[in-house]
């Protein structure tokens, strides 16, 4: 069992995406993927905290969402120092251990034919070797292949499989399950919820399916008006840029 309260609310890379007002102090605003906008998020109710990890230049690993720096540099390119962007070594360090992760890992176009021991994959495994000792661990990512990387490696850390926007949900389930994957994270696109989709048994059977199948399930992006619709139905996990509005809207 990954999640122990169910469903647990996951915080969007920290308290959620963007730059946001610290709950109870407008005047404070944290970045996320960021020690501070983390600890806000647990501050806030979450049980869990989402963040992105990608490669460096040098082989490193730093807390970014997208392959690119704001500034539109490719992190592939660029040492870790000079990305301006936090190292996930010093956040690990820097967060209590009660603190559980969902590591979302974005590989990069590179992974594809760099050296083995240079892929994120493998810079990442004894990292989450050690961290797993410590704390609550889900790793997630677009990129099956470095699922099954982390799973034949850390079988102890469970890992998910994440799909895109609208990605039809009678694929994703058996595809994570025939992985052997333990989790399934999908966007509200592809859940019937937000976007009703006629070829879409109810939530609710999906859901049972997916539970039937070894699988945990993740909403990405819910809102809080809709958060308690996915909790009825049995999700496991929601990842929200809302972190206080969804607390609150499950009450």
């Amino acid at each position: 069992m990954i999640f122990e309260d169910r469903p647990a609310v996951i915080g969007h890379r920290g308290l959620g995406a963007g730059d946001l007002a610290v709950p109870g102090d407008p005047a404070t605003t944290v970045a996320e993927n960021t020690v501070p906008s983390i600890l806000a998020a647990v501050e806030a109710g979450a049980s869990w905290v989402e963040i992105d990890v990608t490669r460096t230049a040098d082989d490193d690993l730093v807390l970014r969402h997208d392959p690119t720096t704001a500034g539109g540099d490719f992190l592939a390119d660029l040492p870790a120092a000079a990305s301006g962007l936090p190292r996930l070594a010093d956040v690990l360090a820097a967060l209590p251990p009660e603190v559980a992760l969902d590591v979302d890992v974005k590989t990069i176009l590179e992974d594809a034919v760099d050296a083995p021991s240079r892929r994120t994959g493998a810079l990442l495994a004894p990292v989450l070797r050690r961290e797993a000792a410590r704390r609550p661990l889900l790793v997630t990512s677009f990129d099956p292949s470095l699922l099954a990387y982390l799973r034949d490696e850390l079988p102890e850390v469970p890992v998910g499989l994440l799909t895109w926007l609208r990605f039809p949900l009678w694929h994703g389930v058996p595809a994570a399950a025939g992985l052997g994957f333990q989790a399934l994270g999908l966007h509200t696109a592809s859940l019937g919820v937000d976007h009703p989709d006629s070829r879409l048994r109810p939530l609710e059977h999906c859901v049972d399916v997916a539970h039937k199948a070894g699988l945990e399930v993740l909403a990405w992006c819910p809102s809080a008006d809709r958060a308690p619709e996915y909790a009825a139905a049995g999700i496991d996990a929601m990842v929200v840029n809302d972190v206080p509005g969804v607390v609150a809207a499950l009450g």
